[in-house]
């Protein structure tokens, strides 16, 4: 994917979308304080590079708790046998693909994985447990964390704004 050079301007419409994405390109325009079409194009620009990778909702679950349940959040750490890149991808591929799992990443030193799973209660997470890591030979330690309490989410990265 090309690089593309930002400036001030560009910072500035990243944070506010950061923000809120559901701005409309006039208000989001005023906002930043350019035109309605310099907006459109710039914010299409950000798209095209690939620097904004999606826009999406992101769920209260104290809101949604009367009517799904609380359900558990855990933070699980694995550790796989082998470590060769085709064991990593493999593994890595195969929870992407699964919906429980919100975040995935590959850490370095400890465990190979840290994930963020999502589970209605204790049995779906059993189920989830089997369904990722008891069934996959290579899978060597699990280690799970429940959360009591979501303090912070911020899903955004911090701009030089």
């Amino acid at each position: 994917m090309k690089e593309i050079e930002l400036d001030a301007t560009d910072f500035r419409l990243l944070e506010q979308l950061q923000r809120d994405a559901s701005l409309s390109n006039q208000a989001l325009a005023e906002q930043i304080h350019v035109s309605p079409p310099t907006c459109l194009r710039r914010v299409k620009r950000l798209l095209d590079a690939g620097l904004i990778e999606r826009q999406i909702a992101v769920l209260n679950p104290e809101r949604l708790a009367p009517s799904l349940g609380y359900g558990l959040t855990a933070i699980v750490e694995i550790t796989l046998d082998r470590q060769d890149a085709e064991s990593l991808d493999g593994f890595e591929a195969r929870v992407a693909d699964d919906i429980a799992v919100q975040q995935c990443y590959r850490v370095s030193p400890g465990p190979d994985f840290c994930l963020i799973v999502f589970a209605r209660d204790m049995p779906d997470y059993l189920a989830l447990a089997q369904r990722l890591f008891t069934s996959d030979a290579n899978v060597r330690n699990v280690k799970a964390f429940f959360s009591l309490k979501r303090s912070k989410f911020q899903p955004s990265i911090p701009l030089p704004v």
